[in-house]
C-alpha cells in the first residue's frame, strides 16, 4: 500500500487517486464538515458512551451498541488473523441485518477497504467487480452465495457469517473463535473505506471510493440535516446496504450519528409497515416505489405511526402522486433527495418550495452545487441557464476505481463531479433538475426527454407510477411508450393512452410532439437489485407488445 499524498494503491495492484485537491479537504476539516476520524473510532466512541442504546432493529430482534460492538470486534479479529487489514479490498454480499452492518465496521475497523454489493441471482456482475477491484477476500451470508472463483487469482479467502462452509471451497467463518483479541488503531480518515457500486446506465456497474471523512462527514451532514429533532435518529431502511443510498446505515446512522438503524432481510412493504407501527422510526428511507407501495397498504388495526417525522426519497425522482399518497397515507412530510453513489446531494428539507423540479438549496457541508456547460467547462453558469450539474464538497469522493477512462469522464481536474444531470440554479441558488443530459428518445430526430414526460403524467390521479421508455420503429427510429401502474381503485379502469395524451396536451400544456404513442399497463414495475425500476426491463416488454399492452409484469427480484 502506497502512502504517497493522495494516492492510495491497494496490495492487490489497484491504484485510487484523490482528485480534490488536498487544501480544500484541510479547510472542510477545519470548519467541522468532516470529523477527521476513521469510521470504526467514531462507532466504538457512540458504542462507549451509550452501550445499551439499540443498534440495529432486524429480523433476530435487536442489538445494543455494546452487543454489534462485540461482534465487529470479533469479525475484524478474524479478518486480522487471515491477514487482512490496511491496503486490502474485501467484498461483501450479505443480506441486510446485524451481519452485514457488523461485516460493514469490521472491515473499517481493520484498516481494509469494503466493497458491498446487493446479494441475488446472476454471477457475472458480481465476478466482474471482484475481478476489477482485485478483492482479497470475499464475506457471504452462505458458501452457496459465493460467485464462481475462476479467473478471481487475487481472492484468497472466503468467509461466511455463519457455520464454517462445507461445500469445495472450504469457507471460513467469521464467527469461529479467534485466537486474539482485536486491538484497534487508528487509520488514515482520507483514506478510502468504501466502494460505492453505481447501478447506472454503463456497461459494467462504477466504482467510486469514498473516504472515512466522505461517509462520515458530508455524507452525514445530509441525513443529519433531515431530522429536526433532539433525539438520535431511528432510521428504517428499506433499500439495500450494498447499494449508494443505503451507505447511510452503518457509515451514518451508526458510526457518525450513534443513531438506531431498522433493517428487512428483503424488500416486504406489509413488512415494513409493520416495524413502522412497533419500532416507531423517525425516518423511512426508500426508492420512489418502495415507498409508493408502502402508501398504497390498507391500515393496521389500531394503526399508530407516533414518532415518524418523514419519509426520505431517493434513487430515482419522485413522482406528485406518490409523494401525495405518502402524504396522505401517513400525514408526514416527504423529502426527496436529489444524490447519486458519484457524491452529489441536494435535498428538499428546507422546504423552500420552487416546483416540481426544485431539489432544495444546496448545502456546503455536504456539496456545492453549480450548473456548466455540458462541453466539458467546469466554469459556472448564470442563474436561470441550463446546464450540467457538478458538485464538489465534503461528501466528494475520492476518485473512480478500476475504471479506465471514467475519471477522465466525470470528474474536472480540480475534483467537481459531472453529473451527466440537466439543471439550473434559480435567482434564490436553489437547484432545479430537468432530466438526465443523455436518457433521450429519438423519434425522427426530435429529442424526447423521459424524465419530463413522466413528470407531468405522474401528476395524473389515476397514475400511482410511471416510467417512459423509447420502443423501437422502423419509421421515426423511436416512438416514446409510457409504463404505467395504475393506481389502487382509480377510475377509468383500464386507463387508455387517449385519457392520458389528452390529459398531458390539455391539461398540462405538453407539447403535442413529447406525448408517449404506446401505453403499457403493468401491474407491477419491474424493479432492480437497489429497488429502482429496471428501464431495461420495461423497454424490453414494450417493444414487445405490438399493442403497446401487455399481461401484468412479474418483477425482478428486489433486495431492501
Amino acid at each position: 500500500m502506497t502512502t504517497d499524498p493522495g494516492v492510495w494503491t491497494s496490495n492487490a495492484g489497484v491504484t485510487v487517486r484523490d482528485l480534490v485537491p488536498a487544501s480544500l479537504r484541510r479547510a472542510w476539516v477545519e470548519r467541522g464538515w468532516c470529523p477527521d476520524r476513521d469510521v470504526y473510532a467514531l462507532f466504538s466512541a457512540h458504542a462507549r458512551a451509550h452501550p445499551r442504546r439499540a443498534a440495529v432493529v432486524d429480523a433476530s430482534g435487536t442489538v445494543d451498541y455494546a452487543g454489534l460492538d462485540a461482534t465487529v470486534r470479533h469479525f475484524a479479529s478474524r479478518l486480522a488473523e487471515h491477514g487482512l487489514g490496511p491496503g486490502d479490498i474485501i467484498a461483501l454480499r450479505l443480506p441486510n441485518g446485524r451481519a452485514a452492518v457488523a461485516a460493514e465496521l469490521a472491515v473499517a475497523a481493520v484498516g481494509a477497504v469494503a466493497l458491498p454489493y446487493p446479494p441475488g441471482h446472476g454471477s457475472l456482475g458480481p465476478a466482474g467487480l471482484l475481478a476489477r477491484s482485485r478483492a482479497r477476500a470475499l464475506v457471504v451470508a452462505r458458501e452457496r452465495d459465493a460467485v464462481p472463483s475462476a479467473g478471481l487469482p487475487h481472492l484468497e479467502t472466503l468467509f461466511t457469517c455463519g457455520d464454517a462452509g462445507e461445500g469445495p471451497r472450504c469457507a471460513e467463518s467469521l464467527t469461529a473463535p479467534a485466537r486474539t483479541g482485536f486491538r484497534p488503531c487508528a487509520h488514515d480518515p482520507e483514506a478510502p473505506v468504501r466502494l460505492l457500486v453505481s447501478s447506472g446506465s454503463e456497461a459494467e456497474p462504477k466504482m467510486v471510493a469514498y473516504s472515512h471523512n466522505a461517509m462520515a462527514g458530508g455524507r452525514a451532514s445530509y441525513v443529519r440535516a433531515l431530522h429536526d429533532g433532539t433525539e438520535p435518529m431511528r432510521n428504517l431502511l428499506l433499500v439495500s446496504l450494498a447499494s449508494s443510498f443505503g451507505s447511510l446505515g452503518s457509515y451514518v446512522t451508526l458510526a457518525a450519528l450513534g443513531g438506531t438503524l431498522l433493517l428487512q432481510d428483503g424488500f416486504d412493504a406489509a413488512a415494513a409497515l409493520r416495524m413502522l407501527v412497533a419500532h416507531r422510526p423517525t425516518h423511512v428511507f426508500g426508492v420512489p416505489a418502495m415507498l409508493r407501495r408502502l402508501a398504497d397498504l390498507p391500515q393496521m388495526p389500531g394503526e399508530d405511526v407516533a414518532g415518524l417525522r418523514a419519509l426520505v426519497s431517493s434513487g430515482a425522482a419522485l413522482p406528485g402522486a406518490t409523494a401525495e399518497a405518502c402524504r396522505a397515507r401517513f400525514g408526514r412530510r416527504v423529502l426527496a433527495v436529489y444524490g447519486s453513489s458519484d457524491g452529489v446531494n441536494c435535498h428538499t428539507s428546507c422546504g423552500d418550495g420552487g416546483g416540481p423540479t426544485c431539489a432544495g438549496l444546496p448545502d456546503p457541508a455536504v456539496a456545492e452545487i453549480r450548473v456548466a456547460e455540458p462541453d466539458g467547462s467546469a466554469l459556472p453558469l448564470p442563474a436561470g441557464r441550463s446546464g450540467e450539474i457538478l458538485a464538489r464538497g465534503p461528501m466528494t469522493p475520492l476518485s473512480h476505481v478500476a475504471g479506465p477512462g471514467q475519471d477522465a469522464r466525470y470528474r474536472t481536474d480540480d475534483g467537481w463531479v459531472r453529473t451527466g444531470d440537466l439543471g439550473r440554479l434559480d435567482a434564490e441558488g436553489r437547484l432545479h433538475v430537468l432530466g438526465r443530459l443523455k436518457q433521450i428518445v429519438v423519434r425522427g430526430g426530435y429529442n424526447i426527454s423521459p424524465a419530463e414526460v413522466e413528470r407531468e403524467l405522474g401528476g395524473h390521479p389515476a397514475v400511482a407510477e410511471v416510467a417512459c421508455v423509447g420502443v423501437p420503429d422502423p419509421e421515426l427510429g423511436e416512438r416514446l411508450c409510457a409504463c404505467v401502474r395504475q393506481a389502487p381503485g382509480a377510475r377509468p379502469a383500464p386507463l387508455t393512452l387517449a385519457a392520458l395524451t389528452s390529459y398531458l396536451e390539455d391539461e398540462r400544456g405538453l407539447e403535442r410532439r413529447k406525448l408517449p404513442e404506446r401505453l403499457l399497463l403493468v401491474e407491477h414495475m419491474p424493479l432492480g437489485p437497489t429497488g429502482k425500476v429496471c428501464r431495461t426491463t420495461l423497454a424490453g416488454m414494450a417493444a414487445a407488445s405490438s399493442t403497446g399492452r401487455a399481461e401484468p409484469a412479474a418483477c425482478a427480484p428486489v433486495s431492501p
